[in-house]
C-alpha cells in the first residue's frame, strides 16, 4: 500500500462504514451469500464491496476456499480497528441519548459470579434504584478473563486477579477495588467453630471442599500444606458452585476454602463460620479493569464512580 499523507481526506472518499459493514457480516458468518441473505442484498452486490475494498486497500482482507472464507492478517487488523471505530461511534450516539436524558443509558459488565453475587450486586441494585432509566447487562465470565474489553462487549470489568496478574498489559487501565484473602469457613454447628485457633496441621485429615484444581481456591489451599511441610488435606469435593459448596459446609462435617468476600455472603446464610486459621496464603484482589484510550458513556462513569465510593464505604480491607 503506497504512503498516504492526506488521511483523513483519503479515508473519506475510499471507506465507508457501510462497507465495513459489509465486511465484519461476511467475516462472522463465514460466507458472503450468508452475509447477502442476513444484510438483505445481493450476494454480487456483497462480493464488489468486498473487491473494491481489497483494491482500496490493496491488500487482501480475506481467504477463500471451499468452507467459506476467513479473514487474513490484513482483514484482521481491519477487524480490530474497525471495530474501534463502530463502537466510538456507538458511544457518540449513546452520549447524545444521556445528554438528553442523563439518568438513562447502558452499563454492560464482565464479572465472575462469585464477585457478582458478593461485591457487585448489591452495589448494582443501589446505583439502578438511583437511576431508574438505566439498563445494565452483566455477562458472567471465567476470573481474569478480559478479552470482552477487548471486543468492546464489555465497558468495564470487575473480577479476582492475584499478584502476578495485576499487569495484564498497556491496554488496560487496572485499579485494585480491595483485597479479598482466603479464609478457612466449616459450619457454626462444628466442633472446629469452638475454637479461638486452629493449627492448619489439625484440619489434614478434615474432608475438604475446593473448587476445581487449578484455581486459586485449590491451588492456595494446597501450597499452604505444602509450606508446612504437609500432605495434601483429604478432599472430597471439588466444584465451582459456592453454594453447593455452601450447602455440604452447613452439613457440619466438612470444610471449605472461601474469598473473604464469599465467606461472609453465605456465613448467615448456611450458618457457617470462618475459622480462626493463622496460615500463608496469596490474597487475591477485587479489581476493576476498563480499556485504555476508550471513552465511556456518562451511565457507565457514574457507575464507577458509585462502585469505588460504596466499596470505600464499607471499608474493606485493603
Amino acid at each position: 500500500m503506497r504512503r498516504i499523507i492526506d488521511w483523513e481526506n483519503w479515508i473519506g472518499r475510499r471507506l465507508r462504514l457501510q462497507d465495513l459493514h459489509v465486511f465484519f457480516a461476511v467475516v462472522t458468518d463465514g460466507s458472503m451469500a450468508k452475509a447477502a441473505q442476513r444484510l438483505g442484498i445481493t450476494q454480487p452486490a456483497v462480493s464488489r464491496v468486498i473487491a473494491d475494498l481489497e483494491h482500496n486497500l490493496s491488500a487482501r482482507l480475506l481467504d477463500r476456499g471451499p468452507r467459506g472464507v476467513a479473514p487474513t492478517m490484513f482483514g484482521r487488523a481491519l477487524i480490530k480497528r474497525g471495530s474501534a471505530a463502530f463502537d466510538e461511534l456507538k458511544q457518540a450516539v449513546a452520549d447524545i441519548e444521556t445528554l438528553t436524558d442523563p439518568a438513562s443509558g447502558e452499563i454492560r459488565i464482565g464479572c465472575p459470579e462469585g464477585i457478582a453475587t458478593a461485591v457487585l450486586g448489591p452495589i448494582l441494585k443501589e446505583f439502578l434504584r438511583q437511576h431508574p432509566r438505566a439498563i445494565a447487562d452483566v455477562n458472567a465470565l471465567a476470573p481474569s478473563t478480559v478479552a470482552g474489553l477487548e471486543e468492546r462487549k464489555h465497558d468495564l470489568v470487575v473480577t479476582r486477579l492475584m499478584p502476578a496478574q495485576r499487569r495484564l498489559g498497556t491496554e488496560f487501565n487496572v485499579e485494585i477495588l480491595f483485597d479479598d484473602p482466603l479464609v478457612v469457613v466449616t459450619s457454626a454447628e462444628s466442633p472446629w467453630a469452638r475454637r479461638r485457633k486452629v493449627d492448619l496441621a489439625e484440619l489434614i485429615d478434615e474432608p475438604w471442599l475446593l473448587t476445581e484444581p487449578g484455581s486459586w481456591n485449590f491451588a492456595a489451599v494446597v501450597e499452604a500444606f505444602k509450606a508446612r511441610g504437609l500432605d495434601i488435606p483429604k478432599i472430597v469435593l471439588t466444584a465451582g458452585s459456592i453454594d453447593l459448596r455452601a450447602q455440604f459446609l452447613a452439613d457440619g462435617q466438612y470444610i471449605g476454602a472461601f474469598a473473604l468476600s464469599n465467606a461472609r455472603m453465605i456465613a448467615e446464610r448456611y450458618a457457617l463460620k470462618i475459622l480462626p486459621v493463622d496460615w500463608k496464603v496469596d490474597a487475591s484482589s477485587v479489581a476493576l479493569i476498563t480499556l485504555k484510550h476508550r471513552i465511556l458513556n456518562p451511565t457507565v462513569e457514574r457507575f464507577i464512580e458509585h462502585l469505588r465510593k460504596s466499596i470505600a464505604a464499607a471499608g474493606r480491607p485493603r
